[in-house]
């Protein structure tokens, strides 16, 4: 693989971020962090969307400038992002001076073409979703049904898209390349969806909109989102319709485009006849995941039910974000609807993190210092089966990340881990001790170690500061490639004192867990 270049959706600043903001930010970031361990060339973007009718009214609410609210609240998306070690490597802005410039090209690029033309229009406008809705977009009491709202309808004179130019090429790209969308079954609703398609509005007039960027050569109008904020993966790499950067060069088109499946129609028609029309390649995967529901609930702010990253991680004394991504990357299976529950949370990360794993490599650790002081002996280093069940693990591992099956790379992780357990059980290592069969009782610590090299490798993506802790008390080194990954990192050496020993993840309900 050459290189791995990812995207999320860009998060629109007229709110604080949430827990499903931050579940599409560390699902990327576990994929990404993966993709590095098998190619190390790997571009993640991430970013805000800070255009639009929703920012200039609450902006105007509030007294301040439409740029200043932008300001205070990507502020608050970067910290949080931070917060959860999303390692990601630009955060665009759509304020950006140099995303302007480009939007603009872009928009002129296509008007020449013959692509774009005015148009007067009328229509039922959702400014929740930022786009017109036909019949097939409302509920039975005419409301949007994604935010339970009716339309406004609205008649002005815009810009629009012949998205209906590119409408069999998406079909034939959809129907030609199954793995396009993911999951599958998503693509049979874009079809549908591509039935009736029509021409999109790609400006606003500026007596209802004048929070954009501006049309060239038309005052009287500003570019709507969709040519806006799609154009966002391609101008931060330096895209320019008259001669792009070397970043575009090397890295577009995207390898996976992270986004929540109510703005699927939007990246897997909208975007893809962009492209189209740019004549650029479409990205190779867009990967739609479902939502984070709380205890069983879909979030809504008119509902109350709003959890944020930060309270969960405030809530529990969590001192490192480790706990949260693993929970919420491994939640639900790729493209389901995950949950999130206080009770779950910590249940599921007891038992996975502290118990099955943590509790194995301290236990091993500390029975190693009891024994042996601490020490490795050759006579300890040996073979065994269980090191070619770790060569399969972290072949399925890759094909596991191949598909973006993020959760059930993460099932199988946990079953070797138990695996690993119960090789702990069967041989007793403890046993063999007070037997005074040392040499055996060494080899039994020594397979558990070796295999928590590869442990730690493995889930390193979802807990990043848990797999350094790990492979810092096994003298191992975490930059470890998959494939470079062999089984004798254990070496016949002092490999740790008892000072050394430390807990990788205290159970949440531990006593000793706040003095971490």
């Amino acid at each position: 693989m050459e290189k791995f270049y990812a995207t999320t959706a860009i998060d629109y600043v007229n709110g604080a971020p949430h827990i499903g903001h931050a579940y599409e930010k560390i699902l990327t970031d576990v994929i990404v962090r993966h993709f590095y361990k098998r190619s190390g060339n790997v571009y993640f973007l991430t970013g805000c969307d800070e255009h639009g009718i929703k920012i200039q009214k609450t902006s105007q609410e509030l007294d301040i400038t439409p740029q200043e609210f932008c300001d205070k609240n990507a502020k608050q998306f970067e910290d949080c992002w931070n917060l959860l070690d999303i390692n990601y490597n630009q955060l665009i802005r759509t304020t950006n001076p140099n995303h302007k410039k480009i939007v603009q090209k872009i928009f002129k690029k296509l008007v020449d073409k013959g692509d774009i033309y005015k148009h007067s229009y009328e229509g039922l406008y959702c400014s929740g979703c930022e786009c017109f809705l036909s019949d097939k977009d409302l509920d039975e009491d005419g409301c949007c049904l994604i935010h339970k709202k009716k339309p406004e309808k609205v008649s002005e004179e815009n810009y629009f898209f012949k998205l209906t130019k590119y409408k069999d090429r998406i079909i034939n790209h959809i129907k030609n390349n199954p793995d396009f969308i993911i999951p599958e079954f998503r693509a049979k609703e874009v079809l549908n969806q591509l039935d009736n398609i029509e021409d999109i509005s790609v400006s606003r007039s500026k007596s209802s909109v004048s929070w954009g960027i501006d049309v060239l050569d038309d005052d009287s109008q500003v570019i709507y989102v969709w040519i806006d904020a799609l154009s966002n993966y391609i101008t931060a790499l330096g895209y320019d319709p008259n001669g792009s950067s070397e970043l575009f060069e090397k890295y577009w088109p995207a390898n996976v485009q992270v986004i929540g499946k109510d703005i699927l129609k939007f990246h897997a028609i909208y975007w893809p006849a962009i492209l189209l029309a740019l004549d650029l390649p479409l990205p190779k995967h867009i990967l739609a995941h479902g939502w984070i529901t709380l205890d069983e609930a879909k979030m809504s702010k008119s509902l109350g039910n709003v959890v944020s990253a930060q309270n969960v991680l405030k809530g529990f004394e969590l001192k490192i974000p480790d706990a949260l991504r693993y929970y919420l990357a491994t939640s639900a299976a790729v493209g389901k609807d995950g949950n999130y529950s206080d009770l779950d949370f910590k249940e599921k990360v007891n038992s996975q993190l502290a118990n099955s794993m943590g509790n194995l490599l301290n236990r091993t650790l500390s029975m190693l210092v009891k024994y042996f002081e601490g020490e490795i002996k050759q006579e300890f280093i040996v073979d065994n089966e269980l090191f070619n069940r770790a060569k399969k693990l972290i072949n399925n591992t890759k094909a596991h990340f191949d598909s973006f099956e993020v959760q059930e790379a993460s099932v199988e992780l946990m079953e070797f881990i138990d695996e690993i357990n119960k090789f702990v059980t069967d041989n007793a290592p403890w046993t063999l001790a007070k037997e005074e069969k040392w040499t055996q009782c060494g080899q039994v610590l020594y397979v558990v170690l070796e295999l928590m090299c590869t442990v730690s490798v493995l889930i390193e993506p979802y807990c990043p500061n848990i797999a350094k802790l790990m492979a810092q008390q096994l003298k191992f080194d975490i930059n470890t490639k998959l494939d470079d990954i062999m089984f004798n990192n254990i070496k016949a050496q002092k490999l740790i004192s008892k000072e050394e020993i430390k807990p990788v993840f205290l159970r949440i309900d531990s006593e000793f867990a706040d003095k971490k």
